[in-house]
């Protein structure tokens, strides 16, 4: 029945995006972010997931054996790996080698941006000198020319002297700048090879999994450090009143003690998938890749560009026809009528 089982799910986008670029692949159940999925070790003979051969079993029964086999499992996240952290670390102190070099390149272009307009500006004053002293030589007469003919001669060769230092100057310049630009485009270039470091945004997925339809998509802006007591927090506004069934993965965030103290005060079972199978939360899965290849052409800035995003898919999701409904052709929203008037 509608608002009995909900499938609940973490999905991960770039806090910004450019709809030329590909969405990545990444998924947060295991606590932090991964970008492939770890290799499948084969299909076991007896997973929780079998109780669903039973065709005998109703709705109710089936999910509650399925519930009781999967406590039996392990809910302990993969520990991070020794190498995994240096790794880590590794990158993140050639990243800020990288940053601290970029930094000093800058406050050195500064610097030497300063240094040049003294130098200009004392340029540019015995330019005008000059033009001064060559306006009043012109002002002479013909008899005080020739008088001070050998001091003009003297000052000509100075001014000669000051131009061949300017040139020599400019030509410096010209090749400091050359090897600034050199400097930059390499650090440029070192930065681009290490592995990208994106800021994500969270979105809780919830979906009802009798009509499909979306109960809701709350965006976190702390991404994959986003806590269970922000998910608590929007799932108690979100959840329907008849719920029975509630099914996650196995990630931080849904087997905290908040959680459970959400499960015990709204009264619900929590039904934990199968570590590494997030086909048992097929529904919440499905509708995360929906979500991003409706993303995929879209380009937002800030969260509140995506939360207006998720807000136009949302109401378009819930009205457009679903080939995954016992009924084809119906939308979630029209399945759900239908189902209340049964």
């Amino acid at each position: 029945m509608p608002g009995q089982t909900v499938n609940v799910d973490l999905c991960f986008v770039p806090a910004s995006h450019v709809a030329e670029l590909k969405l990545p692949a990444v998924s947060g159940s295991s606590g932090r972010l991964v970008i492939e999925r770890l290799p499948d070790d084969g299909e076991p003979h007896d997973y929780p997931g079998r109780v669903f051969e039973d065709s005998e079993l109703d709705y109710t029964q089936a999910m509650l054996a399925f519930a009781a086999a999967s406590m039996n499992t392990s809910s302990e996240a993969p520990p991070v790996t020794t190498a995994e952290k240096a790794e880590k670390r590794s990158l993140r102190v050639q990243r800020q080698a990288l940053c601290h070099e970029a930094g000093q390149l800058r406050e050195q272009r500064r610097q030497t941006r300063a240094q040049r307009q003294q130098e200009d500006a004392a340029w540019a004053a015995l330019r005008a000198e000059r033009r001064t002293e060559q306006a009043a030589q012109r002002a002479q007469s013909k008899t005080e020319r020739k008088r001070q003919r050998k001091q003009r001669r003297s000052r000509d060769q100075a001014w000669q002297q000051l131009r061949q230092q300017r040139q020599a100057q400019q030509q410096q310049r010209a090749q400091e700048d050359e090897q600034w630009r050199q400097h930059r485009q390499s650090l440029r270039e070192r930065l681009s090879r290490l592995p990208v470091v994106s800021a994500w945004i969270a979105v809780l997925v919830m979906t009802d999994n009798c009509t499909r339809q979306c109960l809701g998509l709350p965006l976190f802006v702390a991404g994959p450090q986003v806590t269970s007591e922000l998910i608590v927090e929007a799932l108690r506004a979100l959840l329907p009143a008849e719920l029975l069934f509630l099914i996650t993965d196995r990630g931080t965030h849904f087997t905290s003690k908040v959680f459970k103290e959400l499960m015990r005060s709204e009264e619900f079972i929590h039904i934990l998938i199968a570590r590494h199978r997030p086909e048992s939360n097929g529904i919440a899965e499905r509708f995360v890749r929906t979500l991003k290849a409706w993303l995929r052409d879209k380009s937002w800035e800030t969260d509140q560009d995506l939360a207006a995003l998720l807000q136009q898919f949302l109401f378009e999701y819930n009205d457009c026809p679903h080939q995954g409904l016992p009924i084809p052709g119906l939308s979630p929203n029209e399945f759900a009528e239908r189902i209340w008037l049964m």
